[in-house]
């Protein structure tokens, strides 16, 4: 049996015992003699059973559809490779834009243009990259400044001075591999495609917080957009690496400046539109995860609070399914993914501490602490031989669910409350490194 193979089926007997984990831990609260209301024990209960029930079919769906899109590649040299233009939006990135336009000009592709775009940095930003300015032969470097605006504001600059019909957006501290242009452009030649996003990899694995963002990245977002991608329904093309047809751009207008996920927000105009927007592995894109929890937290809180605002911005969608049943599904996931994951989380667990501290069990919450670990581990075991990284990753799915996952969920759940109170909040840019 291929090794692929293998650990598929292994990833699939995985969930069948997640099934049995979940009956155990309903029998074990149904059949309970906690002094509890009767009434609260009930649908407490019956709540808890239905997210993991929803839960154990969205990783067996994950799995199923992110498999049959990985049957779907090819890896055939594309019949034609167009000119392409890379944006790099940068603010206050000195301490990594010259590793960024390296890596760039490392690229392999016959022909492509690299613009650079300061938005009005403070720092060294684009005296480094000036530095790379001309022409160096199969890629020609621009830089360009202008007043502080936004990432936003940055890339539609980009975008309107382009002289490719094809853009690929990016992060100032990100890096990307050689075969990026040459894995993603091959899916343009589907006249129906708008975008492509690419795979974000963690390049920092330098302590257990950035080791676990990089499985997270591995298995909660690369096979999320996988499995999108089989429907050509990916639902954020991630910051780091998209890559886009230009007319698809100039007839959503671009990135609008009015969210905290400009990247969400754009591919919904583009789902919205009627374009396919596929997902590509081989498109890679190296990028600086935050190193401290505080970093971390900021960095959710303000991604969950754009994500919000990208739902509520086309919150029509979710009741009117005329511009396509796909659209409506993905902002529904989406909600699911945002809003109920974490909230059936933190309930759960708070839920479990108090049965443990008034009644002096802790099965239930080792019960749910298990079932969610072994979810986890499959879709990591999986996740990591498909993408060819080292298995030294999958057993830090333990850690993940120990604190990592609820730590999120809880930053979650305070940008939620505060976005529905419309609460201030600022951009909350991270210090880099300068790992790239």
């Amino acid at each position: 049996m291929p090794a692929k193979l293998r650990y598929g089926v292994l990833a699939c007997l995985l969930l069948v015992g997640i099934t049995g984990l979940s009956l155990g831990l309903y029998e074990l609260l149904r059949d309970a003699r906690f002094e509890l209301p009767s009434t609260f024990l009930s649908v407490a209960t019956w709540m808890l059973f239905g997210f993991l029930v929803l839960l154990i079919l969205r990783y067996i769906g994950l799995l199923w559809f992110s498999y049959l899109n990985h049957l779907e590649r090819d890896d055939a040299e594309p019949t034609s490779l167009p000119p392409v233009t890379i944006l790099v939006p940068a603010y206050n990135e000195g301490a990594v834009i010259q590793g960024s336009i390296r890596s760039l000009l490392q690229l392999d592709y016959p022909r492509y243009e690299i613009l650079v775009i300061d938005d009005g940095s403070k720092d060294d930003t684009t005296v480094k990259a000036s530095v790379y300015a001309g022409d160096h032969g199969r890629a020609t470097v621009r830089v360009i400044t202008k007043p502080n605006g936004g990432k936003a504001r940055a890339l539609n600059t980009g975008i309107s001075q382009a002289t490719s019909e094809f853009i690929l957006c990016m992060d100032g501290d990100s890096a990307l591999h050689p075969q990026t242009l040459r894995r993603a452009i091959r899916h343009f030649q589907n006249p129906a495609t708008g975008a492509v996003a690419g795979s974000v990899k963690v390049v920092n694995r330098t302590n257990l917080l950035s080791s676990l963002q990089a499985l997270e990245y591995i298995e909660g977002l690369n096979m999320v957009r996988a499995a999108q991608g089989f429907f050509r329904l990916v639902n954020i093309i991630p910051g780091p690496i998209g890559i886009f047809r230009k007319s698809a751009l100039q007839k959503v207008g671009g990135y609008d400046h009015d969210t905290f996920a400009e990247d969400c927000d754009l591919t919904l105009k583009l789902l919205i539109e009627g374009w396919q927007v596929n997902y590509e592995p081989g498109a890679i894109a190296y990028t600086e995860a935050p190193e401290q929890m505080l970093d971390l937290l900021k960095q959710r809180y303000r991604w969950t609070r754009g994500i919000l605002q990208a739902i509520s911005k086309h919150k029509r969608r979710l009741v009117d399914p005329r511009g396509g049943f796909g659209v409506t599904f993905t902002l529904w996931y989406m909600i699911f993914e945002g809003i109920l994951w974490p909230s059936m989380n933190v309930f759960g667990n708070v839920l479990f501490v108090f049965i443990a501290a008034r009644y002096g069990t802790a099965l239930p919450l080792v019960l749910w602490w298990a079932q969610l670990t072994v979810l986890d581990l499959a879709a990591a075991l999986y996740c990591v031989v498909v993408e060819e990284e080292s298995l030294l990753l999958v057993p830090y799915a333990i850690f993940y669910r120990a604190f990592f996952a609820l730590t999120i969920d809880v930053a979650k759940l305070f940008a939620t409350f505060e976005e529905l109170f419309k609460l201030r909040m600022d951009w909350g840019k991270l210090e880099r490194i300068g790992r790239i």
